[in-house]
């Protein structure tokens, strides 16, 4: 489960560069879109979430090779959450590059597409959440 987080904290970080590098050179009304209020609040926006996924899956991590008890717990919590956020951060990267988001000639389609599963692989975020519930319940969290 942290391997597919990690996977989508790195996808989301791509998608996030890529989206920084377009908007710095794409110009809209004389501007660059990077200087209108609207692209910098989601730029920002993506950033926090990137940051606190990665943070989570650290996390996880470090419960594990310590051997934690609520290292299941915290790896099931790391997966759901990175995987939903890191798709969402590419979504919106792949929104500011506008319709030309879509075409193949920008990897962000191909990086919202790869994320997309990840809410899928090693067990569905749905199980991830029974997962959650069971180790609350067992008092681990």
């Amino acid at each position: 489960r942290i391997n597919i987080a990690t996977c989508s904290v790195g996808g989301a970080q791509f998608a996030l560069d890529a989206a920084r590098e377009y908007s710095s050179g794409r110009k809209q009304f004389g501007k660059e879109l990077s200087r209108f209020q609207n692209t910098q609040f989601k730029l920002a926006d993506m950033m926090t979430s990137l940051t606190a996924s990665r943070l989570m899956v650290r996390r996880a991590a470090m419960a594990l090779d310590a051997k934690i008890p609520s290292a299941t717990a915290e790896a099931a919590m790391a997966k759901r959450f990175a995987t939903d956020t890191c798709f969402d951060v590419a979504n919106q990267a792949l929104q500011l590059h506008g319709g030309y988001g879509y075409l193949r000639d920008y990897p962000v389609e191909r990086v919202l597409r790869d994320l997309r599963v990840h809410s899928i692989l090693e067990g569905t975020n749905e199980i991830m959440r029974v997962i959650i519930a069971r180790e609350m319940d067992k008092q681990l969290i």
